[in-house]
């Protein structure tokens, strides 16, 4: 007899003693995978059924990762979070993890992030308005981004795949460095956003999402503050010795959330990348204010408008190799529909000024 439950096993992430795993536990929500062919009513439904899954509160499961096995309980909102003991991990960068709900004959299965010997870095990037284009700045935008679209529709910012994949490979061409990504962006959506990094070829990482509270706290930027930097000091915790690269945009809180976090933790951030995707003269202003105490931190902010500017600089900085730059042109190119190997974002994505980057090192 098929379970009408189902669990959603997250990506999580560790290190050689303990890891960190995230789930939850549902009733089979029935979102069907996106196709080219999907049209809005389609969309819109698989949206509902997201939105309007029921969770099972309080289910009791066991979890199973390198030969140790726990028990945990959801809270009411179903969701499960958790430490495991890593100590037996055969050693591989991913390594999967069980999740089992006995009671329904359910089960799930997640991964689990460990950084090998060979990184020199990692990396958080923040997601809407940095990976994905999602205009989080207009309601109406990002709502019928949300609720009409699905993981194909949506648009990645030119030559964003290619960048990651230099940062992830690194200087020496295959470090394996660490990306990870933390959005106010709902639970609800995890399925569409790993599709669409799947299908742009962006690096796999664990996402750190929050839950999709209905009221007006949860638009708030005290809450977008607060869940961001938590899941940045939980990484910097997980991680003491290793130092980053924190990648936001300027719509929302990102450069404020990474000026704390340079602060609390002195000589951990390389270099902040800042997509600037704010015309307002009054907000450059602001990011050029954090940029100056960002640097008198102990780190620097780099505010470009295109992904061409961002990889120039790590070039520089020796954190990606020359090579990586052909490539990362490239594929701006095609993101932006100026030759035939991908659909292209409206009007080539996102209008720019052309100003260089500014950089304030």
């Amino acid at each position: 007899m098929t379970s009408k439950y189902e669990i959603l096993a997250y990506r999580g992430y560790g290190n050689a003693t303990k890891a960190r795993f995230y789930g939850r536990v549902v009733e089979k929500i029935g979102a069907s995978a996106s196709t080219d062919r999907d049209s809005l009513f389609r969309n819109l439904l698989n949206t509902w059924r997201r939105v309007d899954s029921d969770p099972v509160g309080h289910a009791r499961v066991t979890v199973d990762y390198a030969g140790t096995r726990i028990d945990c309980k959801a809270d009411s909102e179903g969701f499960l979070a958790g430490w495991l003991d890593a100590a037996n991990a055969p050693g591989n960068e991913w390594e999967s993890y069980g999740v089992a709900f006995p009671d329904k004959q359910a089960e799930g299965k997640g991964e689990i992030l460990i950084p090998p010997a060979s990184a020199k870095f990692g990396v958080i990037s923040d997601i809407d308005d940095t990976v994905i284009q999602s205009r989080v700045s207009n309601f109406l935008q990002a709502a019928r981004t949300v609720m009409l679209g699905n993981a194909r529709t949506r648009l990645p910012f030119p030559g964003v795949a290619a960048f990651y994949q230099a940062l992830r490979k690194g200087a020496g061409g295959d470090d394996k460095n660490p990306v990870f990504y933390v959005s106010s962006s709902p639970w609800n959506i995890y399925d569409v956003i790993t599709e669409f990094m799947d299908i742009q070829k962006i690096p796999k990482g664990p996402l750190m999402l929050r839950d999709w509270d209905i009221d007006l706290s949860a638009l708030s930027a005290w809450r977008h503050f607060e869940h961001k930097g938590v899941a940045i000091q939980n990484l910097m915790a997980v991680y003491p010795s290793m130092k980053f690269i924190l990648i936001g945009d300027s719509s929302q809180q990102d450069p404020e959330i990474y000026r704390q976090i340079v602060g609390q933790y002195p000589e951990r951030v390389l270099c902040i990348y800042i997509r600037d995707v704010n015309r307002d003269a009054e907000r450059k202003a602001s990011i050029e204010k954090l940029a100056k105490e960002i640097l008198d931190a102990g780190s620097s902010l780099v505010l470009a408008e295109d992904t061409l500017g961002a990889s120039e600089h790590a070039v520089k900085q020796g954190w990606i190799h020359p090579e990586s730059l052909p490539d990362i042109h490239e594929e701006k190119k095609a993101d932006e529909g100026r030759n035939d190997e991908k659909v292209a974002a409206p009007d080539g994505g996102e209008p720019v000024s052309g100003e260089p980057p500014k950089v304030i090192s």
